[in-house]
Parts: structure tokens; C-alpha cells; sequence
């Protein structure tokens, strides 16, 4: 008895694969992996759910679904994502991006151009917490000087790239970040401290190799870009006050605040263009959060029929030490983000089973975040269906996502150091005591 309620219940775990089957089917039928919205997949996922298990009526597992919307985790990422939207939106309509890009590229060696593109991406992602926004702002630029200097404009698109994921990887504001933070129970800025141990030796070795690469290409910049380093001061303002402790609620406020004076008193926008921009920017996390509800219902309905169980049980029943629950937690997030394209999605429905995961193998709630998102960034950066190489490839014309993948170091490098992060830790696990 007590073998099978480890091993669980593999039915339990049809709403999930309704969510997977629908998603990819429709997406490879269509050849657009964007064509179906996550939330309708997850819709027909939660009817799925809903009508199974006849031992139960519809009313408990309404309750249970439910129950798993309003987790506490759930609604405090809710939250968060609902004031980083805010922030965002917010930043960029004042004019903080393109002061960032600008003040960047007017203090650049002209040799230097691609790896200040990687370097430009990398403070842009961790700044504004979002890897598709600022390859939107980089990659015209990233093209442009490609041509100028007569390089292959991959190796442009795949420093924008790089240094994006950079960012998704590490930004305080991150979806990634704040989804693998709070389904592991983890602070955030204890998993930014054991991310860096990560990503920083990835970007320095990238460094090295565009710095080696792209030497032999130069380019004299004609135009004067415009900035101004009043409206840089609100990113800077929260990546500081994130990594000194502050409570990332209040972080994120004082960011929108911040940001909200400065556009006010330069001029970008008046008080209800800040209204509009702060609604623009929750609406902006709408369909995220909605996610967010759904998955947190299925996930609920999920475990209590012993889906959760069995899929620890298939992962864990070849481990016997850390190291492999570490390596089953990568093998975890790589899979779904492959499946769904989209890491935040990944994190949302892997998170509560690497919680599991880590629980019954000893492992540091801030490794596993880091884990899950580390290799979730590492998958959604070389996926050439993802949105990353997508949107990259749609600033340049007749550029197939292959051409760049080629030239995506950060990403490469960043899953070799997160293997080698598992497997040069030091500790040993915990002996397991019988019951």
C-alpha cells in the first residue's frame, strides 16, 4: 500500500497533457507556436480536471479548484506581476528604455559595438525584467550596426538575445524570476545570489568570445543619440533596492512612483498619462495572471488525485542522491518549457513539483529556484519556435531563426555552468531516515 501511494496515480495527470496535446497541436498544425493562447489550453485543461475523479462531487472539486487559485503564493504573485507591469509600462512610457540604449551607445568603443550590445541587453533585461521587451528595443539596433560593419547579422540578433536572457534569468521584476522564486518558497534576492554564481561566469566567457570574434569589425557612429540620466535613475532605483532586501512589493511601487514624477516633470507625460500607462501596464499582465489562476486550480486538482506523486515518483525513482534531484528538476523545466514555449508557463506548472522534488532530497529552496530557472532560460533561448528568436529574427528581412542560433553563446554557455553548478556542489544529502 504505501508503494503504490508513492508511485500515484498517472490518470491524474490527463489535464495537463489536455493542456500540452492542445497547445502543440494546434501549433504545429498552424506552424505558428503563438496561434493558441495558453489560457484557452488551460481552459479546456480545467474542464478536463473537473470532470474527472467520479469519488468526488462537483462541488468539493470546484472547492479544490479554487482552494488552488487562491494559494497564497498564487495571489502574491499575482500581485507582483500586476505592479511590475505597472512599473514597466510605466519606465518605458517615460523614456527609460531608449535613454538606456542611447546613453550606452554614445559611450561605446565603436570596435566594441556587439559586445556592448550583450552588455546593453544584459543591464536593459535585468533593469525592465522582461527578455521580448528589450529585444524589441535591441535587435533594429543590433541589425543596423550588423550591416554597417559588414558582419553577419546573427551574431548581432544573438548578442541581443543572449544578453536578454541574461536578464530574464537574474531582473528582480522578472515573471521567471518572481514565478521560480515564490513557487520554491524562496526570497528573491537569495535566488539572484545563487543565480549569479551562474550567469556572471556565462557572461564573462561570452564576453571574451564576441570580444575575440568581432575585434576585427568597426564603426563610425554619425548619429548623436539623445539621453538623459534622470530617467535611467528609476531602474537603478530598483535593481538597488531589490538587492539591499527591500521588500519587492515596495520596490516595485516606489519604481512606478519614481518613474511616475520624473516623466511628469520632463515632460513625457502629464497625471493622466501616467494613469493610463499604470492601467496599461496591469492590463499588460492580464492574461499572465489569468494563467496564473488556472494553473494554480489544475495544479490543486492535480496533486489531490496524485498526479504530483507520480511524477515525482517517475523522476526520483532513479535517484539516490542530490546531485539527481537537482538533475531531475532541470530535466523537469526543460521538458515543459520545450513543450510550451514560454518559461514563465514552464516555472508556473514545474515549480510545485520541483518544490516536491527538492523537499524529499534536502535540496536549498534558492538552488532549485535557481535551477528552474537557469535551465528554463537556457531552453527558451535556443528554442528557435520561442518568442525570443522570433521576435529577433522579425527586425531583420529573410533571416531564418537557424542563422541565429548559431550565434547564441550566452545561452549555450549558460546550460554548460548550470551543470556544472549541480555537479561541483559540495554538500552531500541528507542520510533519508525510515519511517
Amino acid at each position: 500500500m504505501e508503494n503504490n501511494i508513492k508511485k500515484g496515480n498517472p490518470y491524474a495527470l490527463i489535464p495537463l497533457l489536455t493542456f500540452l496535446v492542445s497547445y502543440l497541436a494546434v501549433s504545429i498544425i498552424t506552424g505558428d507556436f503563438y496561434k493558441m493562447p495558453a489560457t484557452v489550453s488551460f481552459l479546456l485543461a480545467s474542464v478536463v480536471a473537473l470532470s474527472m475523479n467520479s469519488k468526488a462531487t462537483l462541488k468539493e472539486k470546484i472547492s479544490t479548484y479554487t482552494q488552488g487559485m487562491g494559494h497564497s503564493d498564487i495571489m502574491l504573485m499575482c500581485i507582483i506581476f500586476l505592479l511590475a507591469g505597472a512599473f514597466g509600462n510605466v519606465s518605458k512610457s517615460m523614456g527609460a528604455i531608449d535613454s538606456t540604449v542611447n546613453l550606452a551607445l554614445t559611450y561605446l568603443p565603436s570596435n566594441l559595438l556587439i559586445t556592448g550590445l550583450f552588455i546593453i541587453s544584459c543591464f536593459i533585461s535585468i533593469s525592465v525584467g522582461t527578455s521580448v521587451g528589450t529585444i524589441v528595443a535591441i535587435a533594429p539596433i543590433a541589425v543596423g550596426i550588423a550591416e554597417k560593419t559588414g558582419m553577419p547579422i546573427g551574431i548581432g540578433l544573438g548578442a541581443v538575445i543572449g544578453g536578454a536572457m541574461f536578464g530574464d534569468n537574474l531582473s528582480m521584476i522578472s515573471d521567471t524570476t518572481i514565478a521560480a522564486a515564490r513557487t520554491q518558497g524562496v526570497e528573491m534576492r537569495d535566488k539572484f545570489k545563487a543565480n549569479i554564481k551562474i550567469a556572471l561566469p556565462a557572461a564573462i566567457l561570452t564576453i571574451i568570445i564576441y570580444l575575440i570574434t568581432t575585434s576585427g569589425f568597426s564603426l563610425s557612429l554619425e548619429d548623436s543619440y539623445e539621453y538623459s540620466l534622470i530617467k535611467v535613475i528609476p531602474y537603478l532605483v530598483v535593481l538597488i533596492g531589490a538587492l539591499s532586501g527591500i521588500n519587492v512589493l515596495i520596490v516595485l511601487l516606489l519604481g512606478t512612483v519614481l518613474s511616475g514624477i520624473i516623466g511628469i516633470s520632463v515632460g513625457s507625460f502629464d497625471i493622466w498619462g501616467l494613469i493610463s500607462a499604470t492601467s496599461a501596464g496591469f492590463m499588460g499582465m492580464s492574461e499572465i495572471i489569468i494563467l496564473c489562476l488556472m494553473i494554480g486550480g489544475v495544479v490543486a486538482i492535480t496533486h489531490k488525485n496524485g498526479g504530483i506523486e507520480y511524477i515525482i515518483y517517475t523522476i526520483t525513482s532513479r535517484i539516490n542522491s542530490t546531485k539527481g534531484g537537482e538533475l531531475g528538476i532541470a530535466l523537469l523545466i526543460t521538458f515543459i518549457d520545450m513543450c510550451t514555449a514560454n518559461n514563465t508557463i514552464a516555472i508556473i506548472i514545474g515549480g510545485p513539483i520541483a518544490k516536491e522534488i527538492s523537499t524529499k532530497y534536502n535540496i536549498e529552496p534558492k538552488r532549485a529556484a535557481s535551477i528552474l530557472d537557469t535551465f528554463s532560460c537556457f531552453t527558451q533561448g535556443i528554442i528557435p519556435y520561442g518568442a525570443q528568436i522570433l521576435v529577433a529574427v522579425g527586425a531583420a528581412e529573410a533571416l531564418s531563426p537557424l542563422s541565429v542560433i548559431q550565434y547564441l553563446y550566452y545561452p549555450f554557455i549558460l546550460g554548460i555552468c548550470a551543470l556544472g553548478y549541480i555537479f561541483i556542489m559540495k554538500r552531500e544529502p541528507k542520510p533519508t531516515v525510515a519511517a
